[in-house]
């Protein structure tokens, strides 16, 4: 009910926009070339070796974080389950403060600083957080810790489509990319949960929460190794 309420506003100003106004070649990231706009073939994305890498990265971001808190608040509620709900609420406020705080700093720090150091940073966090879960049940410092959460989805939330403009700049193929990050980003959410539920089934809390960060840790590694700084001299 909610959701439908507030579709109408959207769908109002949705009504305002005029279309004539719009230059949709310009929209989709491509350049003008004897006087008109053009768009590069889909196959120029596949040639892109960056833009795969990266997308790989973000695959492997998403299958290791996607299933860490659900687990988290899994494991708490075995021993108290009228504790669950409101750990999981004070867990996602974090979050969500987190990234509210941080947000405009990290897209003024990208824009100056480049996309790469960002993006370290926030794949950097989350096997620590992995790790970090493993070491205490105390709800307090699980909350404190939940904050790498906030970080590390703050940075990919907004840099990541910086990575994808960069990439697709003048191909006219910006909306494509984006599409695929999208795709990357569900499979690996997706994928997360059932890797996760299978280590704790078969192994354990522990060496699920330490599997995640095994993961993470090769999406860091990959960032590291095969993507390099994304934005050029000229935007910075």
């Amino acid at each position: 009910m909610v959701a439908a309420i507030l579709a109408i506003p959207a769908a109002l100003s949705l009504l305002l926009v005029d279309g004539k106004q719009i230059d949709y070649a310009r929209a989709r990231g491509s350049i003008q070339k004897e006087g008109r706009s053009k768009a590069e073939a889909f196959s120029a994305l596949l040639k892109d070796r960056i833009l795969l890498y990266f997308l790989a990265t973000a695959f492997l971001f998403h299958l290791a974080n996607a299933a860490m808190l659900p687990q988290l608040g899994e494991m708490l509620s075995k021993d108290n389950l009228k504790a669950a709900a409101p750990f999981m609420s004070a867990c996602i406020i974090v979050t969500q403060l987190v990234i509210a705080i941080t947000a405009a700093w990290i897209g003024k720090r990208a824009a100056a600083k480049g996309r790469k150091p960002l993006l370290l940073l926030g794949f950097g966090v989350l096997p620590i957080r992995g790790v970090l879960y493993t070491l205490t049940h105390y709800v307090a410092a699980l909350i404190a810790i939940q904050t790498l959460d906030g970080v590390a989805n703050a940075i990919f939330g907004i840099v990541s489509i910086l990575v994808i403009k960069d990439r697709t700049q003048g191909t006219g193929r910006f909306n494509v990319a984006a599409g695929s990050l999208a795709t990357m980003v569900g499979i690996g959410a997706a994928l997360s949960m059932t890797i996760g539920g299978q280590l704790i089934q078969h192994i354990g809390y522990r060496a699920s929460f330490l599997g995640l960060a095994g993961i993470a840790l090769l999406a860091f590694a990959l960032l590291w190794f095969a993507v390099p700084e994304t934005l050029s001299k000229t935007d910075g």
